[in-house]
């Protein structure tokens, strides 16, 4: 793979193997422009004054085989996305989309009020509001003096 003249310092053939060493791993890594594993579904999270919303990209699932869970501060969504039937005499071209079963368990900042999560969906996105838990909200202590 790498030649004598790659450890020539100067001149052009030390200019030549680092050009086809370049060529070489632009070649590997070409296509490379997503992750290879993604985790379904994708999310977004951010976090209010007393709260974390959570979105999740969940197309084509049934919102009544999405399962939400809350246990303290993990966040638990899992489901099924059911695939495409192929026809009599039919074959995928190109399968990119995926389907079966799916769970993901996001940490969230901090413990959540279980009975007030709301989630609603919508258009193909789930959509949480997970509210912080009472005994975990910052108190003001009256500091006493003399």
């Amino acid at each position: 793979m790498f030649g004598t003249g790659l450890w020539r310092f100067g001149g052009a053939d030390s200019l030549r193997e680092m050009q086809r060493l370049q060529r070489e791993m632009n070649q590997v890594f070409s296509g490379l422009e997503h992750p290879l594993t993604q985790e379904f579904p994708p999310v977004n999270a951010w976090v209010g004054e007393g709260d974390v919303i959570v979105t999740a990209e969940l197309p084509g699932v049934d919102p009544q085989k999405v399962d939400v869970s809350v246990v303290g501060d993990t966040l638990t969504i899992s489901g099924s996305r059911e695939g495409e039937p192929l026809k009599e005499g039919e074959s995928y071209h190109r399968q990119e989309r995926s389907h079966g079963r799916f769970t993901r368990t996001l940490q969230l900042p901090f413990p959540v009020e279980v009975g007030k999560v709301d989630a609603r969906y919508e258009k193909g996105v789930l959509k949480m509001t997970l509210p912080r838990a009472e005994v975990d909200k910052p108190r003001k202590i009256a500091v006493q003096s003399e």
